[in-house]
């Protein structure tokens, strides 16, 4: 299932629900619908940075590599497919973030699910 976060401020950002799930949990809102007022942006784009600072200073675990290479051969080429390139959550949580500054700049909320 997708999800569209939209503002008044920025251009409409869809994402996956699974992906969008990770930064709503950080600020404790529904992922199915919501909003984000002008008085909450300030504290959301701070726990967003804290959260990309802290996922920064953790290297991906051995685990999720393991799980990244699990279908494909020794040599790493099994032919059929690409070997899949992890996306980091600050890649992944960028065009949230740059929405939520925009949002704030001008006083505009951020809705989805709506």
């Amino acid at each position: 299932m997708l999800i569209t976060f939209k503002s008044k401020a920025a251009t409409e950002i869809t994402m996956y629900k699974e992906h969008a799930r990770r930064i709503l949990d950080l600020l404790h809102k529904d992922v199915d619908r919501g909003i984000i007022t002008p008085a909450e942006l300030p504290l959301a784009i701070v726990k967003i940075e804290a959260a990309i600072a802290d996922s920064k200073a953790h290297p991906v675990s051995e685990e999720v590599r393991r799980d990244v290479n699990a279908h494909h051969s020794e040599k790493g080429d099994d032919h059929e497919h690409e070997i899949p390139e992890p996306v980091s959550f600050a890649a992944r949580v960028f065009p949230v973030l740059e929405m939520l500054h925009a949002a704030n700049k001008m006083q505009k909320e951020v809705v989805w699910g709506v």
